[in-house]
């Protein structure tokens, strides 16, 4: 299989060098994502709903690769504040029940405040 890039959009994927999710034998690597929501250019302040959004955002990639929430095998959560982690666990059931990936979350400043999480999935592209 042929390495495919899949770009979000993101100025920072030009600006750094990077894609939002890389397809490469049978799995799909998507890059750190935040809750910014590209189609109206804007981040909420809610941690709960920029979870939704990265989910949504992440979603959005993987389909693309060809694969989907349902294969994914590892999750990593990036927190700056580790008392928004346990708030956010609703959307991360919502959106992982099916997959039960491997998961660990990490507390780790981000490159903007108004980012309250970042995660990044490991996915098997589908059969």
């Amino acid at each position: 299989m042929n390495r495919k890039h899949i770009s979000s959009g993101s100025e920072f994927e030009s600006k750094i060098g990077y894609s939002r999710a890389v397809a490469d034998g049978d799995y799909v690597f998507v890059s750190g994502t935040t809750g910014y929501n590209y189609e109206t250019m804007s981040i909420s302040s809610d941690p709960v709903e920029q979870a939704d959004q990265c989910f949504k955002n992440i979603e959005k990639a993987l389909i693309e690769a060809g694969s989907s929430l349902n294969n994914i095998v590892r999750v990593r959560y990036i927190f700056p504040n580790k008392q928004d982690f346990e708030p956010c666990w609703p959307v991360f059931k919502r959106y992982l029940s099916n997959a039960k990936p491997a998961a660990t979350m990490f507390v780790a400043g981000l490159l903007d405040e108004a980012m309250k999480l970042e995660i990044e999935v490991t996915a098997r592209l589908n059969a």
